[in-house]
């Protein structure tokens, strides 16, 4: 059985700041000094080397030259020629064996010298690997926005669980078993849902579902500090969270607190958002054929000819007019008519309260001239 070789152990040239120095020497200077001599030795050993493979090189040049010329002149017959390209022949003879006897000395020379922090170890070998950079789809607003909604449509049940869930393991764990949620599409479910439950009063409720959000958007953004599939980035924030300083947990609650102010400012604009289209909607349903509100109409009436339609009394009311310009009263009737206050014509139909009086009152006189 062969024994290892450990001899090449025994000459270790030690690191530049290993040794002990007397106190009154300039410790560090001593330490520069000693590395520079020492990369200056190597630079020199590695050109004296570099300088013998050329040396080398160009024999075996001259060798193959004058081997090819020797061959030419044979055939020939040139004696003459011959006899000098032998003589040559033998001088690079001369040169091959001093130059094989200066390569051992290199060698041996080599393999004395210490080794040092630059020569302890050198690489089995190297290898480099390019990836070829993934293309990127891009996608327009509207695409993005379509990709959202289908994410969240498939995917409702699972993101909903996920922020009801009230303890950093049990997202971990959830999140392990489920990683595709970890993504931009479900911190952007989780916002809209906790607007939501604030709009509908739920604000318990939504304080617990805000955790969740602000987790997962914590989570993407270390993805994005790192460079890395969000996916990846989960167990690390959770193992970051739960045994985290004061300052970071800090951090967390503050950004926690300032979702949920967002939250609800967001769901009282939603609300007014609301209301405001629920008295739009109602407002146009009240329009009347001339496309007036009958409300706003009758609150810039004069107040004698709002308490004549308020009372729906038509005697009133023309009395009212008649005591009227002919112009102001022409153009409060063709409000009143615009507005559905006032129908014209009592043969149509959908006649507003305000006037039912007057259609009743008509059709009654209809019936005593015949």
């Amino acid at each position: 059985m062969s024994r290892l070789d450990y001899s090449k152990w025994d000459h270790i040239e030690v690191s530049d700041d290993e040794d002990d120095t007397h106190p009154n020497i300039d410790t560090p200077s001593l330490f520069r000094w000693r590395h520079d001599a020492r990369v200056e030795r190597m630079k020199q050993a590695q050109k004296e080397k570099d300088d013998f493979i050329q040396e080398k090189r160009s024999h075996q040049q001259k060798a193959k030259e004058v081997e090819k010329k020797m061959q030419e002149v044979s055939v020939q017959g040139k004696t003459e020629e011959v006899d000098k390209l032998e003589s040559e022949m033998q001088r690079l003879q001369e040169e091959k064996r001093k130059i094989t006897g200066k390569e051992k000395e290199l060698a041996k020379k080599e393999r004395l010298t210490p080794l040092n922090v630059d020569t302890l170890s050198r690489d089995g070998f190297q290898k480099t690997i390019i990836n070829k950079p993934k293309k990127v789809e891009e996608l327009s607003e509207e695409e993005k926005h379509k990709k959202m909604l289908s994410f969240m449509d498939k995917y409702e049940k699972e993101i909903k669980h996920y922020g009801m869930l009230g303890t950093y393991s049990d997202s971990r764990e959830y999140l392990r078993d489920h990683p595709h949620l970890v993504c931009e599409d479900t911190a952007s479910f989780l916002t809209l849902w906790c607007v939501n439950l604030q709009a509908e009063g739920k604000t318990s409720l939504m304080e617990r579902v805000a955790h969740q959000a602000v987790t997962m958007q914590y989570i993407l953004e270390l993805a994005k500090q790192l460079d890395r599939d969000p996916r990846s980035c989960a167990p690390g924030f959770f193992t970051r969270i739960v045994s985290a300083e004061k300052q970071y947990i800090t951090a967390f609650k503050d950004e926690l607190g300032a979702f949920v102010g967002r939250v609800k400012q967001r769901a009282k604009v939603k609300l007014e958002e609301a209301m405001k289209e629920a008295e739009e909607e109602e407002r146009k349903k009240r329009l009347g054929p001339g496309g007036l509100d009958p409300v706003e109409v009758m609150e810039s009436l004069p107040p004698e000819l709002k308490e004549c339609f308020e009372s729906r009394s038509v005697s009133k009311l023309q009395d009212v007019l008649s005591s009227m310009g002919k112009e102001q009263a022409a153009e409060h009737m063709r409000r009143c008519v615009d507005s559905g206050l006032w129908v014209s014509d009592a043969k149509s139909a959908g006649l507003t309260p305000a006037s039912e009086q007057l259609r009743q009152e008509q059709v009654k006189e209809c019936g005593e001239k015949e």
